[in-house]
């Protein structure tokens, strides 16, 4: 027997980049999800199968060991090794683990994937090590793993894919979970060019330095815009939604952080029928969503596709980390 866990991606809706300053942000936990599946080993290694990303190896004593791909790769894989101990040592247990990941969630595109991955491995080993912990312990164990990729992260991410539904956070309030009055879809287009969110953040953190007062005005703006937009959304005002959301990726295209792959995806989805359009996640390349009514999606979709880029219907998901027991075989057919 052995476990598999498994927790959502994300989008954020509203608030990129202003929510570090302070200001809300809002995002919705989608059923794109990351699955991670747990085996005691009877060494004190940490073996994590990451094939279907083209590499695998083992922790020992916190070194990575390649078997399969180049070694720098375990800096891909740091944080689980980090998410596993972490749990084992919450629990007071020591052993090593044999994990698995497979993940429907592109990595490196602003869609939570590290988040994901981490909240699964400890929703795994938790549940291996039969520790019963509540879904904010994993939460918070799995921040720790998401610092060894993100230095200083929000937060935002683990706790919508421990979670799941759709949250707003802000600094000094913390988080805030709401419930909608009906499905509402959503189109990814992947613009396929990975970035990194620390670089980015960076940026803006040097433009607001050299233009303190209209990067004030900006971020007041945003967070304004991030208030304004979650109330549409629990109205399912998919018209104010959209607005917003252009409003939104205005601002972000203002301070730096589109890409020209990104304004034509967004440019092409309003084009073929969307309501709205921005960029999610912290942009330098990476994902937009698009809005649209359910007529229009199917033209939206085959208009991001031949821009080059992938393109996929999300729906939101209450369903935040999960975990059970399988047999060996399930885990084999995977």
């Amino acid at each position: 027997m052995l476990v598999e866990a498994s927790a959502p991606g994300k989008v954020i809706l509203y608030g990129e980049h202003s929510v570090v300053y302070n200001q809300p942000a809002v995002v919705l936990a989608i059923d794109r999800r990351a699955n991670v599946y747990a085996k005691k080993r009877t060494d004190n290694k940490i073996f994590i199968d990451a094939d279907n990303l083209g590499f695998s190896g083992y922790f020992e004593d916190d070194v990575y060991h390649a078997v399969r791909g180049q070694a720098w790769r375990g800096r891909n894989l740091a944080a689980l090794n980090v998410s596993a101990k972490k749990t084992m040592e919450y629990l007071g247990v020591e052993g090593g683990i044999d994990l698995k990941v497979r993940s429907m969630i592109p990595i490196a595109v602003g869609l939570g994937s590290s988040a994901a991955i981490c909240v699964a491995t400890v929703g795994a080993v938790e549940k291996l090590h039969e520790g019963g912990l509540k879904k904010e312990e994993i939460s918070n164990v799995a921040f720790e793993g998401e610092t060894i990729i993100h230095g200083k992260p929000s937060g935002v991410d683990n706790n919508v894919s421990t979670f799941g539904g759709v949250m707003s956070y802000a600094k000094g309030e913390g988080f805030t979970h709401h419930k909608l009055p009906r499905e509402i879809p959503f189109i990814i287009g992947n613009s396929r060019k990975k970035r990194s969110t620390k670089r980015m953040v960076e940026n803006v953190a040097a433009l607001k330095e050299r233009n303190p007062t209209v990067m004030d005005n900006f971020l007041d703006t945003m967070g304004y815009i991030a208030k304004k937009g979650l109330n549409a959304l629990l109205k399912a005002d998919l018209g104010k939604m959209g607005d917003l959301m252009d409003l939104n990726h205005g601002l972000l295209s203002g301070i730096g952080v589109s890409t020209m792959k990104l304004e034509i995806l967004c440019h092409t989805a309003r084009k073929n029928g969307a309501l709205g359009a921005k960029l999610t996640g912290a942009g330098g390349g990476g994902c937009m969503i698009a809005l649209s009514e359910e007529v229009r999606m199917s033209d939206i979709e085959r208009a991001i596709r031949r821009r080059k880029s992938d393109a996929y219907r999300v729906s939101l998901t209450d369903q935040g980390v999960t975990s059970r027991w399988i047999e060996d075989e399930e885990m084999a057919d995977s």
